[in-house]
């Protein structure tokens, strides 16, 4: 058995308001669960980490010292801030293992995380906390995670080093594809262009296929995939192109090759209110009706659901 629960699922900044209180207005964070033991897995340490620290703090803590594996899908401010504000981290006799990628820069995730945690942004620095924080920096990789519980990493396209994670527990499988958006040929790819270089532009059309199809055979098959789709198309293509997110409409292409069976929209625009996303919701659904067996959902705040 695997349930999760979204505890955040917008993107960019948290959003507040009376205008976001179906889907929520904190940022990612998803507790997964695993098997008859309830395995904590959290992917993401958003705003909503608040919320789920103080949850543990009731459900957990009375039961005996935590033990925590926090994932991070990249290290961008919208998927740490939650971090100075999660509860355990102050708790003796807590263990959190910290796991992300870490970008180019020379320091280390411990660093990058920990120093939110100085007086310069905050009034506990990292070296006054309670809790036993181990820090690990993930590349591609495939490992056990708890018993049974095997994660597998893949790079997507964004600003910085960004990790979608697959994991599979006894025959059944959850995707989460987010921060990201389609590979493309950056390379010139008009004839009357004078900087075009017909090879280079060949070659650049068979790299960005090659990395898409990496991307849809990582979410092959799966039971769910939870997928970044921050833009319509026409918002994507008339603004947001370079910025590291996808759309409705190419999310639902790809997980529809790839025989995905359920998608989660998330990752929401901070400027979509609850009634957009309800259009949004019906348009595609709508749209894809008799064409294929995927199903198509929103992602939203304090949702539990059990795979």
């Amino acid at each position: 058995m695997i349930k999760f629960r979204f505890w955040g699922v917008r993107g960019s900044t948290p959003c507040p308001g009376p205008d976001t209180v179906k889907y929520g207005g904190n940022t990612a964070c998803i507790e997964f669960r695993f098997g008859e033991e309830e395995k904590l897995v959290i992917l993401d340490a958003g705003s909503g980490l608040r919320q789920l620290g103080n949850n543990l703090m009731k459900t957990e803590l009375p039961k005996g010292p935590m033990n925590i594996e926090l994932l991070l899908s990249h290290t961008h401010w919208d998927h740490i801030m939650g971090f100075p504000f999660f509860t355990p981290i102050y708790i003796p006799g807590t263990t959190i293992n910290v796991r992300g990628p870490v970008t180019y820069e020379e320091d280390g995730l411990d660093k990058i995380i920990g120093d939110q945690l100085s007086y310069r942004y905050f009034p506990v620095k990292h070296s006054e906390l309670s809790a036993d924080i181990k820090y690990y920096p993930l590349k591609e990789s495939t490992f056990e995670i708890g018993d049974g519980i095997f994660t597998t990493t893949k790079y997507l396209n964004h600003p910085i080093l960004c990790l979608g994670y697959r994991f599979e527990y006894k025959g059944k499988s959850i995707v989460t594809a987010y921060d990201t958006e389609p590979f493309t040929n950056l390379f010139p790819t008009d004839p009357e262009d004078p900087d075009y270089d017909q090879m280079a532009a060949e070659e650049g059309d068979l790299v960005a296929k090659e990395e898409n199809d990496k991307i849809m055979n990582f979410m092959r098959g799966a039971d769910i995939l939870i997928h970044d789709s921050q833009y319509t198309k026409e918002e994507y293509y008339k603004s947001f192109q370079g910025w590291g997110h996808s759309t409705y409409e190419y999310v639902i292409n790809m997980a529809h090759k790839a025989g995905v069976k359920k998608v989660y929209f998330f990752h929401h625009d901070p400027l979509r209110t609850d009634k957009q996303l309800d259009d949004l919701l019906e348009l595609y659904r709508e749209k894809v009706k008799g064409k294929t067996n995927l199903k198509l959902e929103l992602a939203r705040e304090g949702q539990e659901i059990t795979l």
